[in-house]
């Protein structure tokens, strides 16, 4: 029985010295497109389903790396990432903030600006609480 201390996930992780070749290629894939020398816990975990491992990266790559499939973003990768960074402190994600966080002082981004970043994402989940509990009518719409 192993350690629950030194467990990952709740399944075992896909080592990538010996994952099979389509999720080898999908591994070299993403750190080819990451600029990182291993693969993440994450990526290891949803190799156990290479479906789901090749749906992910798939629109990850797309949305998140656009460069990489000849796409161009509208919003620069910056933006993209504090979006991420925002949603997963939301959802509660420990896995996908820090993540996020690395990816967005990776691109520059000082830790005054991560705390602004967190404040801002903290008022919009009480205003939005609020507004919610209340049940309030919007009345400022966007235009069609």
């Amino acid at each position: 029985m192993s350690n629950p201390s030194t467990r990952i996930a709740t399944v075992t992780p896909v080592d990538e010295a010996t994952a099979a070749p389509r999720v080898a290629a999908i591994f070299d894939d993403l750190k080819r497109t990451k600029q990182i020398d291993f693969v993440p816990n994450f990526w290891r975990v949803l190799a156990t389903n290479p479906d789901q491992l090749e749906l992910i990266w798939t629109r990850l790559k797309t949305l998140m790396h656009p460069e990489a499939t000849g796409r161009t973003s509208p919003l620069d990768v910056v933006t993209r990432e504090i979006i991420a960074l925002a949603v997963s402190a939301t959802n509660g994600c420990r896995y996908c903030v820090n993540s996020h966080t690395a990816a967005v002082r990776k691109q520059g981004l000082n830790v005054e600006a991560l705390g602004e970043v967190l404040a801002i994402v903290a008022l919009f989940n009480s205003t939005n609480a609020l507004a919610d509990g209340y049940q309030i009518e919007p009345d400022v719409l966007p235009p069609l």
